[in-house]
């Protein structure tokens, strides 16, 4: 049973975000402090990834645990009203995710994917530092292989390039 009237919960609903939620927030600082520059929310890109990176062709999704249903993850947990909408609605975003991610391999990006619950205070530090040396692991095979070249975006250039392994901190 909802503790909160339909009013209440529908104002609360309204209130989150797409973008720039805080989880998003702090990995751009993070990555903007240790030097990587970046474009956000690439229309041009499937499911418009939070973060892009086109030096390294690696695209960064930052997700919320309960709006892409993290699997045996604390912060996740399936509202008690309204269920059949609820477990509908996150198997849609599942879905959609997977779909999205294989797209972008597919055109030849790197996809990371960080969940918000690793970017809770204790765990933070230790997981944006595997986002680092990810990110230093994507840059120097793509030097030895000789394909550290940026990937062009549609309206520049059309470019597709084999795809790459996908990335989980």
């Amino acid at each position: 049973m909802d503790t909160m009237t339909k009013e209440q919960r529908r104002k609360c609903m309204q209130s989150i975000h797409s973008k720039d939620t805080r989880p998003e927030m702090i990995v751009r600082k993070f990555l903007f402090r240790h030097g990587y520059r970046y474009r956000l929310h690439v229309k041009t890109l499937p499911g418009h990834p939070d973060i892009v990176m086109r030096r390294w062709r690696t695209v960064i999704l930052v997700n919320g645990c309960f709006w892409h249903g993290h699997t045996d993850c604390t912060m996740f947990r399936m509202p008690r009203s309204n269920v059949e909408f609820w477990k509908a609605k996150i198997e849609r975003n599942r879905l959609r995710d997977l779909r999205d991610r294989l797209q972008l391999r597919d055109m030849g990006w790197h996809v990371i994917t960080l969940w918000e619950c690793q970017l809770k205070p204790k765990v933070r530090e230790e997981n944006l530092q595997g986002l680092l040396y990810t990110l230093n692991k994507i840059a120097l095979d793509d030097m030895r292989h000789g394909d550290f070249q940026p990937y062009a975006f549609p309206e520049e250039e059309t470019h597709i390039v084999a795809a790459e392994d996908e990335f989980e901190i």
